[in-house]
């Protein structure tokens, strides 16, 4: 794999597809329309596509796509909670298949991303030729608890207290559920300071070496909003799935080839998730990245060897995935 990333490129097509009566989800594809196709799924909940990802892949070979999921990026409406549940993204991204034409296709997704695919995966393995997954993250309780509670806030006290901060000390023994209550305020003032917290705080400890530029760009308003609105949505309903529901039902994929990459000292989604999965699904291929955190764009991540997946039940491309 290269060291530096391919140029960036534009997407060749765009669009947008109605998913319910209410909602309205955003797509984009790059790259070949005829080539082998890889759905990029992005974090959050509540993030957004990024193009910088379209750069992972090589242009002459895939037909990238990526979408916006629902209340965020230019997906409407925006920062919606209603009808926002991990069941209707999964249909959502079903949807879209159907509506590109797409047979089968690879999934590649980190962080809330990588939970999304392997939820995905999981209800429609037939449609999967294989997932590259990166910054493990399986809603489980101790994750959200090393987050929001305890954990992470011992390796960064000093952005740890900006987070709380928001919250009244009395509150504090369920962060979640206070910020929930703060980021659905019908005072715009308190909701936006609520947002920028709990978003600032993630950008803070997302990468090995905190970037002054990404913290910036969390703290956006626009973006802000709808990061923090939606992922505390998810987090205070579990991710909408049950307590280790992604690791029990890894058998609908295990002959589908895997690739599970995770930074050593990832402080969003600590390692042990990548771990577990792991242990359950042994036939995916680990990679640990020993000098890397959480954020994708970690150059111990972005340089990872190249991955080739073999032909899956029947699909018809000779060279599946390349990760670089």
């Amino acid at each position: 794999m290269p060291t530096t990333l391919r140029p960036s490129i534009k997407p060749f097509a765009s669009g947008t597809i109605s998913v319910s009566d209410l909602h309205t989800v955003y797509y984009e594809e790059a790259g070949r329309p005829d080539g082998s196709p890889v759905l990029i799924v992005h974090g959050g909940p509540g993030g957004t596509i990024e193009p910088r990802q379209y750069r992972y892949f090589d242009p002459l070979h895939w037909r990238m796509i990526t979408f916006d999921q629902r209340g965020c990026g230019k997906s409407t409406p925006h920062a919606e909670l209603q009808e926002n549940t991990t069941q209707d993204l999964v249909a959502d991204m079903e949807r879209l298949r159907k509506h590109l034409g797409v047979n089968h296709w690879i999934l590649f997704g980190g962080s809330w991303g990588a939970t999304l695919a392997l939820a995905y995966a999981q209800e429609y393995p037939e449609r999967c030729a294989g997932l590259i997954l990166r910054g493990i993250f399986l809603v489980q309780r101790y994750e959200l608890h090393w987050l929001y509670q305890e954990g992470a806030s011992r390796v960064f006290p000093d952005a740890w207290e900006g987070f709380v901060s928001p919250i009244p000390v009395d509150e504090r023994e369920n962060n979640i559920a206070a910020y929930y209550r703060l980021l659905t305020s019908s005072d715009g003032e308190v909701r936006s300071r609520a947002a920028r917290a709990w978003s600032i705080w993630e950008g803070s400890i997302s990468r090995l070496l905190p970037n002054p530029k990404a913290i910036e760009r969390f703290g956006e308003n626009e973006f802000a909003d709808a990061f923090a609105r939606l992922e505390c949505h998810y987090f205070i309903n579990n991710g909408f799935i049950n307590e280790g529901q992604l690791l029990d039902r890894v058998d609908p994929i295990r002959s589908c080839p895997g690739i599970i990459i995770h930074g050593r000292y990832d402080m969003v989604c600590p390692v042990q998730a990548a771990w577990d999965l792991h242990r359950a699904w042994p036939e995916a291929d680990l990679r640990i990245v020993p000098n890397a955190g959480h954020s994708y764009r970690e150059r111990g991540i972005s340089k990872e060897p190249d991955v080739h997946f073999q032909p899956v039940c029947g699909h018809p491309h000779r060279r599946l995935a390349t990760f670089s």
